[in-house]
């Protein structure tokens, strides 16, 4: 028996080798493997460098694979191989290792403090020319949700360094904002601002589909050098697949519960998530998932809340995650069903106004129609009604905006009218700041309780 057992070490294991039989589009069609949803494979032709392929999906004995990579070069026949005992993603010249216990051949990604100002993609591969990362740990990109009922309730504010935001739609420490906007609107410009000026510990920022040319221009005009050292970007530009764009929104997410986790306030940037939201449409379509709502299937909208409920504050208060979603609204149409369903699902809503936009008045954001759903719970009752004072004097403003350009409205007629006309000029300035500008949240109160007591002076 021992020597049976001697012989079992020494002898070779196994392997589980399927076909390629079909690439169609996106996909990849594979038979003779039996593997979960989410496991890994390398597809490999003789002379070639293996294509590394997660499985999205199965019908009977068929399983569909999404590349993660070029699969210029495959040809049917090509041997597809599960990766049980590791991540075939060769990093820094070595194989990552995996635990069985993880899950069959699951996806594990570089997570630690070696990460603070690097740039890396979505498979945790440095970009930034800067060597190897070290001081990191593999772990499964898949983590434990938190009951709802164990995380602590959001009661601190957060300082956004953004004058317009802290007064008016004042953010608190694990809350989840949406930034609605179309294209050009100024939405980088007024993330680089809250991740330059926000009071936070770290800072991931997730790049997803957008253009890869924002990528060092985020880095060096942007975050500068003071803002990198606390700072992780991972980058998963427009041209990569759609399974590496749906796995940088989760690898960034995954992030910034490694350092949550560590009791650290954590700030997430994520641009955007309407990308993610239409790399899962990509995804979904190619291997036959019925359209329903303007083309994006049932998945979509799964996956969504999927990936934003992880973010939040910790276990019992221990760090939290304040986290920032753009969401594009295509032709500045806020019922678009991915902006609709964000509103849905995130704490609040930041909207960019393409006329304010026009005008020169940055960052554009359109008090009226944003919204902040723990303001409430986190500022004074006077910060609350001057802010409800503000909203209200502006709103009475754009209402007969267009008898005063017209000169048709006489003054006398309607007081409150009056006092608008008398404080838009001052309100407006408010509201604007330059992109190297901070305003600390005590400042932007006390200058929006200011601004309102002006009609004082005209009374």
């Amino acid at each position: 028996m021992e020597d049976a057992r001697k012989r079992v070490h020494t002898g070779c294991t196994l392997e589980v080798r399927g076909t390629l039989t079909r690439l169609t589009g996106l996909v990849l069609e594979a038979t003779g493997i039996r593997v979960p949803v989410g496991s890994q494979c390398l597809v490999s032709m003789k002379s070639q460098t293996p294509v590394l392929a997660e499985v999205v999906g199965f019908s009977n004995d068929r399983a569909f694979l999404m590349p993660a990579g070029d699969v210029h070069g495959l040809s049917s026949g090509a041997s597809v191989v599960p990766a049980a005992a590791y991540v075939p993603v060769p990093r820094l010249g070595e194989r990552r290792q995996t635990d069985r216990a993880a899950g069959y051949g699951m996806l594990r990604l570089p997570l630690g403090d070696g990460l603070l100002g690097r740039v890396v993609d979505a498979q945790g591969e440095p970009m930034d020319r800067m060597g190897p990362i070290a001081n990191v740990t593999s772990l499964p990109l898949d983590r434990k949700q938190i009951n709802a009922m164990d995380r602590a309730p959001v009661r601190e504010t957060l300082d956004t360094g953004v004058r317009a935001i802290n007064a008016l739609l004042t953010i608190g420490r694990g809350q989840r904002i949406g930034l609605f906007a179309g294209s050009g609107v100024g939405k980088s410009v007024l993330l680089g601002m809250m991740a330059r000026y926000t009071k936070a510990d770290v800072i991931v920022v997730g790049l997803i589909g957008e253009r890869g040319r924002e990528v060092k221009e985020f880095i060096e005009d942007i975050l500068g050098e003071e803002g990198r050292a606390r700072a992780v970007v991972v980058a998963a530009p427009a041209d990569a697949p759609p399974l590496l764009r749906m796995q940088g929104a989760a690898y960034a997410t995954a992030i910034a519960e490694s350092f949550r986790d560590k009791g650290q306030h954590v700030l997430l940037l994520m641009d955007s998530l309407t990308r993610y939201a239409m790399a899962q449409r990509e995804i979904a379509l190619a291997i036959g998932e019925p359209p329903a709502t303007k083309g994006y299937p049932p998945s979509c909208f799964a996956k969504m809340p999927q990936l934003v409920e992880r973010s939040g504050n910790g276990l019992h208060g221990v760090g939290s995650i304040t986290a920032f979603y753009t969401v594009l609204s295509e032709g500045d149409d806020q019922q678009d069903p991915i902006a609709d369903a964000a509103r849905a699902i995130l704490d609040g809503h930041i909207v960019l106004s393409r006329s304010l936009a026009e005008a020169g008045h940055f960052p554009a954001i359109d008090v009226e129609q944003s919204a902040s759903r723990v303001m409430h719970n986190v500022v004074s009752r006077e910060h609350s009604e001057m802010a409800r004072r503000f909203r209200a004097i502006s709103s009475r403003y754009e209402k007969g905006r267009d008898l005063v350009q017209i000169g048709a409205y006489v003054g006398g007629s309607d007081p409150a009218l009056d006092e608008a006309i008398k404080l838009h000029d001052a309100m407006a300035k408010f509201l604007q700041q330059d992109m190297f500008e901070s305003a600390t949240l005590e400042a932007s109160v006390d200058e929006m309780m200011a601004t309102i007591e002006r009609r004082v002076a005209f009374s």
